[in-house]
């Protein structure tokens, strides 16, 4: 299992973001009210501020996750696990048994 730190967790605690799923439902329902148009100039530029950051937090989220799949993708496999694996399949031949 590969472990990268959560860095997510100390900042969270500091900024109070909303994780990734609550961001993203918030930001769906703050689109469903602005284009329902029913929403004064004022409240629609402060939806549309909360929006924008609401995508750069989902975005942070995002980018944070792509780079924990790419470390975990890099790590080397565990020699035991590695030695342990046939290098052919079983039943096929190699093309060395007869020689």
């Amino acid at each position: 299992m590969c472990t990268v730190p959560d860095h997510a967790d100390a900042q969270s605690a500091t900024d109070a973001q909303p994780d990734f799923e609550t961001a993203m439902r918030e930001l769906e329902e703050l689109v469903e009210r602005l284009e329902q148009g029913d929403l004064s100039l004022e409240e629609s530029l402060a939806a549309f501020e909360r929006g924008v950051t609401l995508t750069r937090t989902c975005q942070s989220a995002l980018k944070e996750a792509e780079q924990k799949v790419e470390i975990c993708s890099k790590k080397p496999v565990n020699r035991q696990l590695k030695n342990s694996l046939p290098t052919t399949p079983s039943g096929l031949s190699t093309g060395r048994e007869h020689g």
